[in-house]
């Protein structure tokens, strides 16, 4: 990667923000997924930087930006996205937004549609679907597992072995260790209150989003994603959805030549972009 990057800090009401920026002309802001951080995106803004000036911020609490012990939620994140659009003097953007970066980018194009040229969300989060409840519950409980509980789990491997349960706990632990690793995400995702969650979804609004939305979805994603993808297209006036067929949950890395170039073809249709 032969791109110079550059990488800034800027103090905004709720802590140091941190983020990548490389490109000039049209401004386009990426913001990344929940178990990531913003370097998912670089050979993403590498491919574009010619027509496109790419900012990718580390949300609140994730990555190289600072991690308040406050509260978090997804309005929390897009009143820092509105700060960071100050910071940088932009006075409107395209964003691109990859699963709970699409939600934060959706909630913000609805939020602040004078600030929006268009949105880009790749499996995003940020609508309810079927099982949501149950699934959030379950997340729920298994980051909540208390030292001795894990400790007495990985102690009664061979009885759990006996009964054919030793692999799901086995995954199970390894996915709890995984999600660990990024806490603020576990919190927006599924560890707060359910109320407060619902309360910040978006299937209610979506058909107020006044932006064109592009809706791109790995074909090989998880039911759920695919799910959540499908509800946002129907929901949304401006949207269109796009099956990356071959594809999984990792859009931004695993296809980051197809996605730049169905950024840069969404761009086309608003602004004039370089052959």
């Amino acid at each position: 990667m032969d791109t110079l990057f550059r990488n800034s800090r800027r103090k905004l009401s709720q802590g140091l923000l941190f983020w990548r920026e490389v490109g000039e002309r049209i401004p386009v802001i990426f913001l990344h997924g929940a178990w990531n951080n913003s370097s998912q995106w670089l050979s993403v803004m590498e491919s574009i930087s010619q027509d496109c000036h790419c900012f990718a911020p580390d949300l609140l609490g994730f990555g190289e930006s600072e991690k308040p012990n406050i509260h978090h939620s997804i309005d929390l994140q897009v009143e820092c996205l509105a700060e960071f659009l100050q910071a940088v003097k932009l006075e409107k953007a395209y964003l691109v937004g990859h699963s709970l970066g699409g939600w934060v980018a959706a909630s913000f194009a609805l939020k602040y549609p004078e600030q929006v040229y268009g949105v880009v969300l790749l499996a995003p989060e940020g609508v309810e679907i079927e099982g949501q409840e149950q699934y959030c519950q379950k997340m729920r409980q298994l980051v909540n597992y208390s030292p001795l509980v894990v400790k007495l789990l990985k102690l009664l491997s061979p009885l759990t072995k006996v009964f054919g349960w030793r692999e799901q706990i086995s995954q199970d632990l390894q996915l709890r260790q995984e999600l660990l690793q990024y806490p603020i995400a576990c919190r927006l995702l599924f560890n707060r209150k359910q109320p407060e969650i619902e309360a910040e979804l978006l299937q209610k609004r979506l058909y107020l989003m006044e932006a064109p939305v592009l809706i791109l979805q790995g074909g090989q994603d998880t039911p759920d994603a695919l799910a959540r993808s499908k509800a946002y297209s129907f929901l949304t006036s401006k949207a269109e959805l796009k099956m990356i067929a071959h594809a999984g949950n990792d859009l931004p890395e695993s296809c980051a030549g197809v996605v730049a170039e169905d950024i840069q073809e969404f761009i086309k249709g608003f602004h004039k972009v370089s052959p």
